[in-house]
């Protein structure tokens, strides 16, 4: 008997056991998760039918809400990327009177626009500086809409005057032509285009006069299809000026001699005729072996610069371009604004008014200034590869640069050398 009851005793502890399980079961079902819609909704999350508002009850106040389950079909297609949705990092202090300038036709919209985005993030996200575009044409609505999207700070649009993009009426347009020709069978770098002369030669004596670049002391040239390698935190136009530099540069190279076989003959000229202009404690050492005699091609490459505009404007330096004008090399030749640009700054200048900017690294096919110095290009968050760096090769005068100015080459510079 007692073994019987026993039994009956365990039978009803095990019916009574899984009623209870059932009942946990059924009950727990009726309830889910939040899930990742109702997360970005707020963080509201709606319990199914059988859950209770946490108020005493059981019942939502009159004038509460209980946000609606949304089926998983509804949730958005897209990450909420909203436009602007975080403030800009501005830096502190003042600005410069500075803006970029960029020579650009409407075909090279998008190769622009990627030098700009290299600006804006590594830059001028947080100085947000006017940039100023120039074209012997109109600029169309969509070059004006993209860039204007691409630019924090205000954009301005420039049309060249004609007399700035043409043949001056001095110049011989037969024997001009004749230069052209023969430049092309000799296959001499644009030695047979007519644009690039023009360009040339407004880059040498004009852009720094347009009308909108009147507005500004400062500029900072950018061309398409250009790469920044490291960030630059602090303002390089202030940098400029309070440092009394004049000119700038990060890459330096030897001029092709058969561009400019007379243009250190019209700068002797020059030289000679002016005496006045030409700099106490000037940078010849940079431009030639034998104080002057002869040129070595040496000059900085003018694609990166960042200088003063009053300078340019200066009457030492529009004499100096208004005599090679004269001589008619942009045409007869094809003297290029980068040997125009350094010559002047190496002579007209003193050479502590010329700086070099090891930190901005810069790319511009087919040469690279990556910084010399493991700790600089981590500490600036650089992603330049340092082998490519052209600094120290045998065709680069950047060495010259440093031995003229009794300046330390940075350490690790011989790694980098051919």
């Amino acid at each position: 008997m007692a073994s019987g009851t026993s039994r009956y005793l365990r039978y009803i502890l095990f019916a009574f056991f899984g009623l209870t399980v059932i009942y946990f079961i059924s009950s727990s079902s009726t309830q889910r998760l939040p899930s990742a819609n109702d997360i970005l909704n707020g963080g509201k999350t709606s319990w199914s039918q059988g859950a209770q508002s946490p108020v005493s009850g059981g019942k939502a106040p009159a004038d509460s809400q209980v946000a609606p389950v949304v089926p998983a079909a509804t949730s958005p297609a897209t990450t909420p990327n909203t436009a602007a949705s975080l403030p800009p990092a501005t830096a502190p202090g003042e600005r410069m009177n500075a803006t970029f300038v960029t020579l650009a036709r409407n075909s090279d919209i998008w190769e622009i626009a990627r030098s700009i985005r290299q600006v804006e993030d590594r830059f001028n996200r947080k100085f947000h500086y006017d940039w100023v575009f120039l074209n012997d044409k109109p600029f169309d609505a969509t070059f004006k809409k993209v860039t204007t999207a691409l630019v924090s700070g205000k954009t301005h649009y420039g049309e060249i005057a004609k007399e700035h993009w043409s043949f001056p009426d001095h110049i011989d347009q037969e024997k001009a032509r004749k230069v052209r020709e023969d430049m092309a069978q000799r296959k001499i770098i644009y030695g047979d285009s007519i644009s690039y002369r023009h360009m040339c030669r407004f880059e040498s004596g004009f852009f720094f006069r347009q009308p909108l670049m009147m507005n500004y002391e400062w500029y900072w040239r950018v061309e398409p299809s250009i790469e920044l390698f490291c960030d630059i935190d602090y303002d390089a136009f202030k940098f400029m000026a309070d440092n009394k530099k004049k000119y700038s540069f990060v890459l330096s190279l030897y001029e092709y001699v058969e561009t400019i076989p007379t243009l250190w003959d019209s700068t002797k000229k020059f030289i000679k005729e002016h005496p006045e202009h030409i700099a106490e404690g000037n940078s010849m050492g940079f431009l030639s072996d034998d104080g002057g005699e002869t040129y070595n091609h040496c000059h900085m490459w003018s694609n990166f610069e960042i200088g003063n505009l009053n300078w340019l404007r200066s009457k030492a330096y529009i004499d100096y371009f208004e005599s090679l004008d004269a001589d008619g090399g942009f045409f007869y030749e094809r003297w290029g604004d980068a040997p125009v640009h350094s010559i002047a700054a190496s002579l007209l200048l003193k050479k502590e008014e010329i700086h070099f900017f090891n930190d901005i690294a810069y790319y511009h096919v087919p040469f690279t200034h990556c910084p010399t110095g493991e700790k600089t290009r981590l500490d600036l968050k650089c992603h330049c590869n340092p082998k490519d760096n052209f600094d120290w090769k045998g065709y680069s005068c950047t060495s010259r640069f440093f031995e003229l100015n009794g300046m330390e080459k940075p350490e690790g510079y011989e790694n980098q050398q051919d």
